[in-house]
């Protein structure tokens, strides 16, 4: 069996709800520094979705995640507003490395790929609202051949807590290079993402743009759509 086979049997077991309508991300005909902040002239008139529901579609208590998106020529850009309650953040925090497990504290995460014959490969790209940081090239149909956290895909990243209004900011910058293989034109390419956040101490919150109905965000076949217009 072919590993396209395998994908696309893979991907019809898997009952998963319906992905939401593509998020389109806006072009920039520069790069930017990195505010995390969303009045900056990049952002304020930046496209933009919600996500406030969980694994399972379920709606979560509060206000919901904001997500906005540029590209430039080179890069794709993301950010986070995350409203909270209680923040789990991770002791003596060390930006300048990538941190193991950010996953187990607050953080904004993106599930990117861009073979949709191959919907089993992807990136993983985090933030947390300390400017830590974890790159990750996943492939479900290759575990042990997989990159994993040895993948560096040269991003950077902008974390920032506004404690008076209770929410943080989180900010990405990728190289596109860095996530797509193809040598078409860049306006128009359709990227497969889920955008996903986990928030809270004890009563943890898992957020999802693109309900994957199992409790995990690892399932491709549920991912949305990001398109560069």
């Amino acid at each position: 069996m072919t590993r396209l086979a395998a994908s696309a049997i893979v991907a019809t077991m898997i009952a998963v709800p319906a992905p939401p309508p593509p998020f389109d991300s806006a072009y920039v005909d520069h790069d930017f520094e990195l505010t995390a902040d969303p009045e900056t002239p990049e952002w304020r008139t930046a496209p933009s979705v919600e996500m406030g529901s969980d694994y399972f579609g379920k709606p979560i208590a509060g206000d919901p995640t904001v997500i906005r998106s540029r590209w430039s020529n080179t890069h794709l850009y993301l950010l986070y507003a995350c409203p909270y309650d209680e923040l789990n953040l991770r002791p003596n925090p060390n930006p300048a490395v990538e941190t193991p497990q950010l996953w187990n504290h607050d953080v904004a995460e993106v599930f990117i790929g861009w073979d949709a014959d191959r919907i089993g490969r992807y990136k993983e790209l985090q933030v947390s609202p300390q400017s830590e940081w974890v790159d990750l090239d996943i492939d479900r149909e290759n575990s042990r051949g997989q990159a994993g956290m040895r993948w560096n895909s040269g991003y950077s990243v902008k974390g920032r807590i506004d404690r008076d209004r209770k929410i943080w900011y989180g900010e990405m910058r990728i190289p596109i290079s860095a996530i797509d293989e193809r040598t078409t034109p860049l306006r128009g390419r359709a990227f497969r993402v889920g955008f996903f956040r986990i928030a809270g101490v004890t009563d943890k919150k898992h957020y999802a743009w693109s309900p994957t109905g199992r409790t995990s965000f690892h399932v491709p076949a549920a991912f949305g759509q990001l398109i560069l217009r």
